[in-house]
Order: structure tokens, then C-alpha cells, then sequence
């Protein structure tokens, strides 16, 4: 078990090392549209990559259903195991919609020899799922 501060610092670790591995310029919140994310996630359990819709209702519908328009191409030409879930709730219990590929192996931020896994497997989708956003950006953006 790990205190809240090795947890923090392992946490801190992590990044450090996975910006480090791969240095670039994620897009992430830099999309241009409001509510429309890119999210790396990774804790004691799970790692995914991520598109979140955030905003309010009726902007969140207005992008899930662009997104749902290009369902078939992101996954015939990019990530076929993406998820679309147009109701996510997070931990915090705010409700989003998420497109998302999931990690499917058992990882944890607080074992070190799972990094690897994780950090090679962060760079090739969330590469991938920004290929797709720039592709096809003029359909997304207004």
C-alpha cells in the first residue's frame, strides 16, 4: 500500500518519465473547440486514451453526433477497438461523453515495470486518435 504521497510521486514519475520517452506536443485540451478534449489516463487499474466531450448538453450532442458520423472510418483506418460511450460518468460522478481505447492488459501507475507497456501504448493511440482529428478536423470544427 501506498501512502498518498508515494503516490503522488510515483504519479509524478510517471509523466516525467513518459514526456521524456516521448517528447512531443500532445493536442490534449488544444483542439479549438469548447468541451472537446484529448485525455491520457492512468491510475492503480486502468490506462486509456481518450476523446471527452465535456461541454453542456447540447454541445455535447452537436460533437457526439460528428463523431458518430465518423464512427466506421476511426475504426476501419485508425483504432478498431475504440469505444463510444455517449454516457460516461466519471469518478468524480460529472456525466461526459467519451470515445476511448482502453489498455487491455493489468497495469498500475504504482508498478514501475508496467510504465513501459503503458507509455509505448499511450504514444501509438493518442497518436493515432489525433491523426484522426486532424484528418478530419474541417468536419469536427465549425
Amino acid at each position: 500500500m501506498f501512502s498518498k504521497e508515494e503516490s503522488r510521486l510515483l504519479r509524478h514519475e510517471f509523466w516525467t518519465s513518459f514526456g521524456k520517452s516521448f517528447p512531443r506536443k500532445w493536442i490534449l485540451y488544444d483542439t479549438k473547440i469548447k468541451g472537446f478534449s484529448f485525455k491520457f489516463h492512468f491510475d492503480t487499474k486502468t490506462a486509456l486514451v481518450a476523446i471527452d466531450l465535456e461541454d453542456d448538453l447540447e454541445n455535447r450532442i452537436k460533437y457526439w453526433e460528428k463523431l458518430q458520423s465518423l464512427q466506421a472510418i476511426l475504426k476501419e483506418d485508425y483504432l478498431p477497438e475504440i469505444i463510444f460511450e455517449e454516457t460516461y460518468i466519471l469518478d468524480n460522478e460529472k456525466e461526459i461523453s467519451r470515445i476511448y481505447v482502453p489498455l487491455n492488459m493489468k497495469v498500475s501507475i504504482h508498478n514501475k515495470n508496467t510504465w513501459r507497456d503503458v507509455m509505448e501504448f499511450f504514444n501509438k493511440n493518442m497518436g493515432l486518435l489525433e491523426s484522426f482529428f486532424e484528418d478530419y478536423r474541417d468536419i469536427l470544427v465549425d
